[in-house]
């Protein structure tokens, strides 16, 4: 008979640790299940908002859907609707210019973003766009979650989930997105130090929730932020003395372009979406 190996305190504590947080995981998603299980009841009794219905139709977006109600192009059960604010109900059948329509699937692209791409769905001035990238992905219509400048590389969400959008840009969420920076010239610790404190912009004070030089190169580092603000790490680094001449956004909410070429893109996993979800959740996996 074999001797079983004696576990150490160490042993014990870590298996302890993982228990209770794969337990802690387990409530979570079941709290996440219930809730959605529960919105989804209650969307059926209240409906749906005529404007977002046609959005999820793949028609246009919701400010561009109140134009086409109130220019009298949209039916529901063969009576022209004009009123803004219409809801639909399960069993209504909804019409545009005389066609019916419904709600397309919803669909979760991840793209490793290349440099030279609007992060737009149309540019007026023929630029090419991250959508050409994806342009026979999929027939439904997706758009980019929150947005990548020009030349800043890495992890983009591309989606047709309205919900979830709005979820993961709005700042009350807090989504984690964590990019690597490259400078024209070496940083010094004391920078560091002015990018976690806070550093003041036109539009307000922001400051990095982590920040680390990358393998004892000062003019490379890691930073963490969930603020919103649009080119915010360019600005930042731009208010303490310093050009960015390499960005790439390595981490967003959870999504890493792990094993995926840049340009390339693949569709999200049924567990990644579900995790994407939960970040709606009291206490989301960021």
């Amino acid at each position: 008979m074999r001797n079983k190996r004696p576990r150490n305190q160490k042993d014990g504590a870590k298996s302890s640790a993982m228990r209770k947080f794969k337990l802690g995981k387990k409530i979570q998603e079941q709290r996440f299940e219930r809730s959605a299980k529960q919105e989804k009841d209650e969307q059926a009794k209240a409906g749906v908002r005529l404007n977002k219905y046609i959005a999820n139709a793949g028609i246009c977006s919701r400010r561009e859907a109140d134009e086409l109600i109130s220019a009298g192009f949209v039916q529901i059960n063969d009576k022209v609707v004009t009123e803004l604010g219409t809801r639909v109900m399960p069993k209504d059948k909804v019409k545009y210019k005389g066609k019916e329509i419904k709600p397309e699937k919803n669909v979760y692209i991840l793209m490793n973003k290349p440099k030279d791409f609007i992060t737009t769905v149309d540019d007026p001035r023929g630029r090419k766009t991250v959508m050409d990238l994806v342009r026979n992905a999929c027939s439904e219509r997706v758009y980019p979650v929150g947005r990548l400048d020009r030349m800043t590389t890495g992890v983009l969400l591309l989606t047709n989930d309205g919900d979830l959008a709005k979820k993961l840009t709005h700042p009350s969420h807090e989504v984690r997105k964590i990019y690597q920076v490259r400078t024209a010239e070496n940083l010094s610790k004391g920078d560091l130090v002015k990018l976690a404190t806070g550093v003041e912009l036109e539009d307000g004070e922001v400051k990095a929730d982590d920040v680390a030089f990358i393998n004892d190169q000062f003019n490379e580092i890691g930073i963490e932020i969930h603020s919103g603000k649009n080119r915010v790490i360019r600005r930042m680094f731009e208010a303490i003395g310093h050009q960015v001449v390499k960005l790439d956004r390595v981490y967003f909410a959870g999504l890493t372009k792990k094993q995926l070429i840049r340009g390339k893109f693949r569709f999200l996993s049924p567990k990644e979406v579900q995790n994407l979800k939960m970040l709606g959740s009291k206490n989301p996996i960021k």
